[in-house]
């Protein structure tokens, strides 16, 4: 018996499988394939200064996300983060440091005192966001987003410590993750700020 076009497609649609009639695809929701709930330029944060940040001014450019904190081990990173942003921020980069006292209690300071403390010490030009949680139940959405594959069609991670890294595409889609220990001039970054 032969089914007409229409109702055919529509059978193995509702069956859930993938039919291509022509050159027209028929995708499906294929769970093996996540799909991102949101894109990065859906979310929002408020930067050191209070004011709020709509995230899809960056649309286009890419961005590395990184939780940060005065008093870490890990804390001479921001000198590296100001070189890669000073190399690169006239070709599409943005660097994008969230202050959280997180881990070891390492970022106790105001808002006001962080400022003053990465502009003194390490001349920090790039966006610095407000004091934020990276994990647990006070967890700042940008955060839920990095971290949870069904928002980010991407990948599930966790926060594990001070200066982790995350890399956004220009189009808002999660690229990865790399741990506090890579530098931000190790080739995993500029590899991917220079699409090799």
């Amino acid at each position: 018996m032969k089914l007409p076009l229409l109702l055919l497609t529509g059978l193995l649609m509702a069956c859930g499988d993938f039919v291509r009639v022509g050159p027209v695809t028929i995708p499906t929701n294929d769970p093996g394939m996540p799909q991102a709930t949101k894109s990065f330029h859906d979310l929002k944060a408020t930067d050191i200064n209070g004011n709020e940040v709509d995230l899809s001014t960056f649309a286009g450019k890419k961005v590395l996300v990184v939780n940060t904190a005065s008093e870490c081990g890990y804390t001479p990173q921001y000198a590296q983060l100001q070189e890669l942003y000073d190399t690169y921020k006239d070709q599409g980069l943005v660097v994008i440091g969230f202050p959280s006292n997180d881990f070891g209690g390492q970022e106790p300071g105001s808002e006001a005192e962080i400022a003053t403390f990465c502009q003194k010490n390490y001349g920090v030009t790039f966006p610095m966001m407000s004091k934020v949680h990276t994990k647990g139940s006070e967890q700042h959405p940008v955060y839920a987003w990095l971290t949870q594959r069904e928002l980010n069609g991407k990948l599930d991670s966790e926060v594990k410590w001070n200066f982790q890294k995350y890399l956004i595409n220009a189009d808002g889609t999660l690229h990865t993750m790399l741990a506090s220990g890579t530098s931000p001039l190790d080739p995993p970054v500029l590899n991917w700020i220079e699409g090799k």
